[in-house]
């Protein structure tokens, strides 16, 4: 098992000129800020895990940032802290959300209100390719990306809501989808958190003392870890189980790559993740050759070349865009085992 720290980014919703809602006269990008912070904090006394912030003050960070800095750091796991709003003042509990298609009217409000953040931003119909936060038909294309990593997420969302639930008796929202501009990018499981309604007059006070926001970031930290946990016994068993397999049976891969003799360790360009086997012909993949594709669940990953070089990688993930799959990423493997990047290019 790898001894790298679990990197966990913690974004605080809003910030700057943009509040977030002012439910009861509160402010959302204040009360995120703090809870944020207090979170890392506690993440941060805890041996191998490592915090990263994409805001530590009250200032504006665009949408498309906050992914970025969670990509460049290799985290491991992304989430958003906000605050929700309803024009009922009944409306309370604390809520988890994962990348995916609108269940219904109330997911896509809520969607549609943290997206909104996207008109403050210079430019943004270039920057978000003319996605709409008030079309509902636009989230279809957000989804494509985190597919990769949507059950991880759900694992995530699903151990935050259980903490919320067990440690603090809230109200069971349950772990719901929709489509967040904030998650599109973001190439590791991500969650974002609703932590209650400040239009509640209750919960908005609660949300607003200094208690009460510790109390969250307890809970959300208390969640972390656990998942944290869950995972490397995942892995464990996952290598023993591939152990044994590998004794009974070599694994079988569709086009398998060259084995190129370099460290062990190759690159090769990610251009999608779907539920569907397709045929790696030129023509479904608009004219590409040097595909491969794995089954990793119920998921098939599909890949473009492969090469022991991180810059002809790069040449190839520019060309694999230019071809139009714009949210292509790397992907490293050393003798055949999936590793990040970073530790790639450290071994390099």
């Amino acid at each position: 098992m790898s001894t790298k720290d679990f990197v966990v980014v913690l974004d605080a919703g809003h910030g700057g000129k943009d509040t977030g809602n002012r439910g009861n006269g509160y402010l959302e990008k204040k009360i995120a800020l703090t809870i944020a912070l207090e979170i890392g904090k506690q993440l941060s006394s805890q041996k191998g895990i490592k915090v990263i912030y994409t805001r530590k003050d009250d200032r504006f960070v665009e949408l498309k940032n906050r992914a970025k800095i969670a990509n460049q750091a290799d985290a491991d796991l992304f989430i958003s802290i906000h605050c929700d709003a309803f024009t009922s003042p009944q409306a309370y509990g604390a809520g988890t959300f994962v990348l995916g298609l609108h269940r219904n009217k109330d997911n896509f409000r809520i969607a549609q209100n943290e997206n909104s953040v996207i008109f403050l931003e210079e430019d943004h119909e270039t920057t978000y390719e003319g996605f709409d936060p008030n079309n509902p038909e636009s989230v279809i294309s957000l989804v494509l990306m985190q597919e990769t990593y949507n059950s991880q997420s759900i694992e995530a969302a699903n151990t935050i809501q259980r903490s919320f639930v067990t440690n603090l008796k809230r109200k069971d929202r349950t772990v719901k989808q929709a489509g967040f501009l904030v998650l599109r990018e973001t190439y590791m499981p991500s969650v974002l958190v609703e932590v209650g309604f400040l239009t509640n007059k209750n919960e908005g006070a609660y949300l607003n003392s200094t208690s009460g926001q510790r109390e969250m970031a307890t809970t959300i930290s208390k969640a972390i870890i656990n998942y944290k946990k869950q995972l490397e016994a995942s892995v464990v068993k996952e290598d023993q189980a591939v152990i044994v397999a590998e004794k009974e049976t070599p694994a079988v891969k569709e086009n398998p790559a060259k084995t190129i003799d370099t460290n062990g360790i190759v690159f090769k360009v990610q251009i999608a993740a779907i539920s569907k086997s397709i045929d790696l012909s030129r023509k479904n993949f608009k004219g590409l050759t040097n595909l491969s594709k794995e089954k990793s669940g119920n998921l098939f990953r599909y890949f473009y070349g492969e090469t022991d070089s991180y810059d002809e990688a790069e040449k190839l993930k520019k060309k694999a865009i230019k071809k139009g799959y714009e949210h292509a990423f790397l992907v490293a493997y050393k003798d055949g085992v999936k590793i990040k990047i970073s530790e790639a290019i450290s071994t390099k």
